[in-house]
């Protein structure tokens, strides 16, 4: 049978270890026996009772079959007479079924030196003994042995070597196994249904069922139950219904174990009401299938629906709610940004007993974070006791989520370098972190981590993350090199790539890529159009903008959501037209937030519309009490006007409602190292250098002319105190012009939106010195070369 998966291992002699990193006969010649269960074996000339009387025979099954007894079954075992394999097979299976599998392991060897012949009962628990412990070699010794013996074609034994194998995640051994069995039965099949599963392979797993079924095998409630996780897994709601119709065609009773499984696949395919329709047909309910159907309302974003089936579940059910029923509900509170739900079931968490416990701790903390609750998260972060990797990503995430980037960044290290040695970063760290990096333009940085990352081999979730940080760090190029040396790119590879194209400003690009991913079969979603909308409202391209928007519902049938009338209002306001921009807010379907008005501030803004910018200004302002944002630039506009009354009552406004003006500041990345600038900044090493090449530049571009003198010379002064001529991103410029290769393009950041005065004088600096000059502010990356800018001023 399955001579030909182990024949170069049985023909060895010495039966070596096939893995040589591996540590298993080591690990195994340490097993720790019972104390007293030691000390008898260190005298084996104790006498025995010979023969073993049925009496004594039948006192070693019950200590061994106890559960909390193996230590008087093994002191009994000693003074027994050993040729019997009867008991040896006993204790073999009692330490296994009491979860001793490395001392399982170990008899088993102590068996074979003694030479106590083996039979088909056995080896099954030896085998699960080494599935359990992943020690692959050891289950391979086990099978060479089988084959020895004669034993490696009784179906019993190959059913338990086809699940070892894949507990070890061998599925190609296993499917080898099963291959060569010259009989299989149902649990043969289920075997690999499950196995397959368990290894993260639904497809395959829902490959074998069918397989199975064409063999003429009738499936049992077990091998439906691992199909049905296979079809939530992969979302395979044709293949859900198919099974639903065979558990009702063969009479497979819909008790709750199958019902609970209909239930959470028809959940996690989007259809919450045959979700609902199964649900009520099972006839006793436990807490797993109600479990299932709050499971289901939050997927489908259904958030009150599951509030409400938590509580019915507890009013009228008179059922206790366990931490997985918390663990399900807790993202509804984050759908909705429920700060009050989440500390409520925080608070029902405690007084249930239900803490510590970490998977639920860890869900609390990701709740906060997503309702902005982050000193809540923390809070609870440094009391959990037993916290893992995932732990420490989702405080990470929340961080990033936040947009407190150094504390994410801090957690990082303190992971990595400090205290928690044995904790690695694994996809999803880097994955998390990448986007901090992104933000603090650190660009070096994320180098040392796309170093890090490269040991997890092609994984997209990462590609995807080093693609956004590339981008927003202002190297398009490397970020196109990523994107194009994927193996398997995905729907979020593509849209992370549009945006890119499309925050630097080359809206052209943008939608090539589009046509693009539509050319290998991918179908776009929201984010999609988020990205490709955003891109058209960046670089004017006010035709192809509503094209795509329009096509949204008529080709896609997505319904257009927030963002995306968010981008068609910035397309609005591009075209100059701010009537037809308010009219398209007033008959939106959805009710305008903060963004929406801030699109229209924006626009107002670029068309030096003063009555628009205050409309918009009191929207938002009623809408978000502390958008300091807002009042900066409705300020702004009022010093350009030379409105100072109304600058200082701006002023007064911010500073009854505690806001705080953003310092601009502005980097620039300079042999490995981020030099940074604020406004008038003279604390650098070369300030005076740097002045000096300003005055050149301002010289050279014909900026050094003096102010237009249409203001009144009290106004004047005032302007003069807030005027261009030291902002931060002219000084990081002008290093970035004497620091880098002559030639050579260079990248400033800068935490808030660039003035017309710097965006003019950037644009000049490009020309006069024949660089490209790449300032990426808080909206989108400005390329200027030759005297024009990607955005086409516009911004």
């Amino acid at each position: 049978m399955a001579a030909t998966v182990l024949t170069s291992y049985c023909c060895s002699s010495s039966l070596k270890p096939i893995d040589d990193s591996s540590k298993q006969l080591e690990e195994t010649k340490s097993v720790k026996f019972p104390e007293r269960a030691r000390n008898s074996r260190r005298h084996p000339s104790r006498p025995s009772i010979k023969p073993n009387s049925p009496a004594v025979t039948r006192s070693l099954l019950a200590l061994a079959d106890s559960g909390c007894a193996m230590d008087s079954a093994l002191q009994l075992f000693e003074k027994m007479n050993h040729s019997d394999t009867f008991i040896w097979n006993v204790i073999i299976r009692g330490l296994a079924r009491n979860g001793l599998f490395s001392e399982a392991v170990d008899f088993y060897r102590r068996m074979e030196r003694e030479g106590i012949r083996m039979d088909y009962f056995t080896f099954p628990f030896v085998i699960k003994a080494c599935g359990e412990l992943m020690w692959l070699t050891e289950g391979q010794r086990v099978h060479a042995r089988l084959i020895k013996v004669g034993l490696d074609s009784d179906i019993y034994v190959c059913n338990f070597l086809v699940e070892m194998y894949f507990s070890v995640g061998c599925a190609e051994l296993a499917e080898k196994v099963f291959e060569e069995m010259p009989q299989r039965d149902l649990v043969s099949w289920n075997s690999m249904v499950a196995g397959y599963l368990s290894a993260g392979d639904g497809f395959s797993s829902l490959g074998w069922f069918r397989e199975m079924i064409g063999s003429g095998k009738k499936p049992d409630r077990f091998g439906v139950i691992s199909a049905l996780g296979a079809c939530s897994k992969e979302s395979c709601l044709k293949s859900g219904k198919e099974i639903h119709c065979l558990v009702i065609k063969n009479g497979i009773d819909l008790d709750v174990m199958v019902g609970t499984s209909l239930v959470d696949m028809y959940g996690k395919c989007g259809e919450v009401r045959s979700a609902e329709m199964v649900f009520h047909l099972i006839p006793l309910k436990n807490v797993a299938v109600w479990n299932s159907l709050i499971n289901a309302y939050v997927v489908s974003g259904k958030s009150a629906e599951s509030f409400a089936c938590l509580r019915l579940m507890q009013e009228d059910q008179h059922m206790v709610p366990d931490a997985i029923s918390l663990i399900n509900v807790l993202p509804s509170c984050s759908q909705v940004g429920s700060l009050k739900e989440c500390q409520s079931i925080h608070g029902y968490a405690f007084r249930k007993l239900l803490l510590p416990q970490v998977v639920l701790e860890t869900s609390l903390v990701d709740a906060y974070g997503k309702c902005a609750a982050v000193r809540s998260a923390e809070r609870l972060f440094s009391v959990i006791s037993e916290k893992n990797l995932i732990s420490w990503n989702t405080m990470i995430a929340v961080y990033v989520q936040n947009e407190k980037h150094e504390e994410a960044l801090e957690l990082f290290q303190e992971m990595c370098l400090k205290q928690y040695h044995h904790l690695k970063p694994d996809a999803i760290t880097i994955a998390s972190i990448l986007p901090s990096y992104a933000e603090l333009a650190m660009v070096n940085e994320c180098k040392q981590i796309h170093a890090l990352a490269a040991k997890f081999g092609s994984n997209t979730v990462i590609s995807n993350a080093l693609i956004h940080a590339y981008a927003k760090c202002g190297d398009l190029d490397t970020a196109r090199r990523i994107f194009d040396r994927m193996p398997g790119k995905n729907l979020v590879s593509w849209n992370t790539m549009i945006l890119a194209y499309g925050m630097h400003g080359f809206g052209e690009t943008a939608i090539a890529t589009f046509s693009q991913m539509r050319e290998t079969g991918i179908e776009p979603d929201q984010g999609s159009f988020v990205s490709l909308l955003y891109s058209c409202s960046i670089s004017g391209l006010i035709e192809q903008g509503w094209e795509y928007f329009n096509a949204m519902k008529s080709e896609y049938n997505i319904d257009p959501g927030i963002e995306q009338y968010g981008c068609m209002i910035d397309l609005l306001g591009r075209s100059g037209n701010l009537d037809a921009a308010r009219e398209f807010i007033e008959q939106m379907p959805l009710p305008p937030t903060a963004r929406i008005w801030g699109s229209f501030l924006s626009a107002s803004r670029n068309n030096n519309d003063l009555a628009s910018a205050e409309l918009a200004a009191s929207k938002i302002s009623s809408l978000e009490h502390d958008n300091t944002g807002c009042y900066v630039l409705l300020s702004n506009m009022y010093a350009e006007a030379g409105r100072w009354e109304d600058v200082n009552r701006i002023k007064s406004l911010m500073k009854e409602k505690g806001l705080a003006k953003t310092t601009a500041s502005c980097s620039v990345q300079i042999g490995g190292k981020s030099e940074r600038f604020v406004y008038h900044d003279v604390s650098h090493r070369e300030a005076n250098m740097i002045s000096e090449v300003l005055d050149v530049m301002l010289k050279q571009t014909g900026e050094d002319v003096k102010m237009n003198m249409k203001f009144r010379p009290v106004d004047l002064i005032k302007r003069r105190r807030g005027s261009p001529e030291g902002h931060a991103v002219r000084l990081a410029i002008c290093l970035g012009l004497v620091s880098t290769a002559v030639g050579k393009p260079f990248v400033v950041r800068q935490n808030t939106r660039i003035c017309k005065d710097c965006h003019r004088l950037a644009k000049k600096i490009s020309r006069a010195c024949n660089r490209e000059i790449v300032v990426g502010d808080g909206k989108a990356f400005h390329h200027f070369n030759g005297g024009v800018c990607s955005c086409g001023d516009y911004w």
